[in-house]
């Protein structure tokens, strides 16, 4: 299967999302997605802890390691390529985490209002 070139949300190239911790579908560090993600993998999230709960109560704990899948377990702070449907289930709860739209792939307002994500964009890292 071939995959469309990878655009963001503000329709310029995808940027990476996080290389530490290797994040997104292909575990290229970027939210790129294809055809075999059906889950839609495609916002670039900051987590916080308050989201880490959420979806941990959802089924899917991203915070305790899991070492036999090569996943150390996600802290407030990372950087990781979320579901768009969990992301939007949890800003429809109040807790979405911010978003980084320069690095959240444009199929995610398939699922994502952009007028969402644009409410909780992350605020700039500093160096």
């Amino acid at each position: 299967m071939s995959r469309d070139p990878d655009v963001n949300v503000v329709g310029g190239e995808l940027l990476p999302c996080s290389t530490e911790p290797l994040t997104g579908f292909y575990r290229d560090g970027c939210c790129s997605t294809g055809p075999e993600d059906l889950g839609s993998h495609t916002v670039c999230a900051v987590m916080t802890e308050e989201f880490l709960a959420f979806s941990r109560g959802a089924g899917n704990d991203l915070s305790t390691p899991r070492p036999e899948w090569g996943f150390a377990g996600l802290q407030p702070g990372d950087r990781w390529c979320v579901c768009a449907s969990r992301w939007l289930e949890a800003h429809d709860a109040g807790c979405a985490p911010p978003v980084v739209l320069g690095a959240t792939h444009e199929r995610a307002l398939e699922v994502v209002p952009v007028e969402a994500l644009t409410e909780r964009v992350a605020a700039p890292e500093s160096h």
